[in-house]
């Protein structure tokens, strides 16, 4: 009984936290970095002509997701980027209501260009968009903090390292500390920014018996018994770092995993980690250890329908995902059983998200499936905009903005604008 007061008191908690920021989603996966919009009630059905907003041409190219504050849309792109030649690296600002680019801002100029994996770009982290500051991040040509107008605050591009196809996780906050992995080809590290300066705080290597030391993950700021973690998955474990001093608190060893993109989540005092090519594994870890904890706080493993790229998704009690091949599963996120696995069709790259009791995936080829949310498989709708599709989801003000290979979508509907109460109760929602 107590175990189910504390469990609804947290998602309470949670929901209101995320309803605060209603129509803001400031980072990679939204106000929470997992993926949750439960204040909100995105379309269901769209395709290239209905429920289509405005359609706006990105000069350049990249798929970094968008993040939203405050009625503007942020990215990143790449200008030039052939391989040896030098490019541009921009940010953007756009209007969330009409898609005008109100300022195009190149961050990072004569950058060198190096070989990149066919699905990444030159600008693949996520903005981060807090306290009057965005922070965009190019892995190992830089990283700065602008203001809202597009101004440069700050530029740190002393952290070289040598990247293998290129960049793909993104930068989050954790107090005064901006942090982020570098997970190249040699030597990985995790390290963390003053975010007034952008001088470095910390810098802790990333001790490793894998193989492949290259991979992509986005950290995720949790608290354990009253104490913030930052938990970053890299080849071959899992660790925990004290945000302040990067001192590592505990790590869980996958083996030869690497490449690892899937950002953590987490609820129930449980990680759910996504361990990377070639075998892709989800793991549960309990986060209340320290040290090696592989032996002692690894509660269930599960193989078949693990993704290599898109994230986990946890919503109450359950935890979804979806493979790279199209295989969505729907698990027991306490014990790992499997409730249901079904095809939903395509190549996937991107994160799922949870919205107004639905899952919402996004294929490479330009799809998005629809699922009810819950324990037995029922599917929505299937949506095409027959332009690639990388990049993941971001959710505001009963809208769903797509980052394609060309152009940003925003997709909505007509009653989208006249309902901006919560879709639904958040607590019995996420139950």
């Amino acid at each position: 009984m107590l175990q189910r007061f504390a469990l609804l008191a947290g998602l309470v908690l949670l929901s209101a936290a995320v309803s605060k920021a209603a129509g803001d989603w400031p980072e990679f996966r939204g106000p929470t970095g997992q993926g949750l919009a439960t204040t909100t009630r995105p379309p269901q059905e769209w395709s290239n002509t209905r429920n289509v907003a405005w359609k706006q041409l990105i000069p350049g190219s990249g798929w970094s997701s968008p993040a939203l504050k405050d009625g503007r849309v942020f990215l990143t792109s790449a200008v030039g980027g052939d391989s040896g030649s030098t490019m541009s690296l921009h940010a953007l600002c756009l209007d969330e209501g009409s898609g005008k680019i109100l300022w195009d801002i190149e961050v990072f100029g004569g950058a060198q260009a190096t070989r990149i994996h066919t699905k990444n770009s030159h600008a693949s982290p996520t903005p981060l968009v807090a306290e009057g500051r965005i922070y965009v991040h190019f892995g190992h040509q830089g990283t700065a903090c602008l203001d809202l107008d597009g101004k440069v605050i700050w530029r740190q591009a002393s952290l070289n390292y040598p990247p293998v196809h290129g960049s793909g996780g993104s930068p989050i906050l954790a107090g005064d500390a901006l942090v982020f992995s570098c997970d190249g080809g040699s030597d990985p590290f995790v390290v963390a920014l003053e975010k007034s300066t952008g001088k470095v705080l910390w810098k802790t290597k990333r001790e490793t018996t894998a193989k492949k030391t290259f991979s992509f993950s986005t950290p995720l700021l949790i608290t354990v018994n009253g104490r913030p973690q930052v938990i970053s998955a890299g080849s071959g474990a899992v660790c925990a770092f004290d945000p302040k001093s990067g001192r590592e608190i505990w790590r869980a060893r996958y083996g030869e995993g690497y490449s690892v993109v899937p950002r953590p989540v987490f609820g129930h005092g449980l990680l759910f980690i996504a361990t990377g090519f070639d075998q892709p594994t989800v793991i549960a870890v309990r986060a209340d250890g320290k040290g090696d904890v592989t032996d002692t706080h690894i509660v269930w493993t599960l193989k078949k329908g693990a993704p290599n790229t898109p994230s986990l998704l946890l919503v109450g009690e359950e935890l979804y995902m979806v493979s790279d091949g199209g295989i969505a599963s729907c698990v027991d996120a306490k014990t790992g059983r499997v409730h249901w696995q079904e095809r939903i069709g395509g190549n996937y790259s991107a994160s799922p998200i949870y919205a107004d009791g639905r899952i919402y995936f996004q294929n490479e080829e330009g799809t998005g499936v629809v699922l009810k949310a819950g324990r037995e498989f029922e599917k929505l709708a299937s949506n095409a905009l027959d332009e690639r599709t990388l990049a993941s989801y971001a959710v505001a003000d009963g809208a769903l903005f797509i980052r394609a290979e060309k152009h940003l979508y925003k997709v909505t509907a007509a009653e989208s604008a006249r309902a901006q109460a919560p879709a639904t109760n958040p607590a019995r929602a996420l139950r």
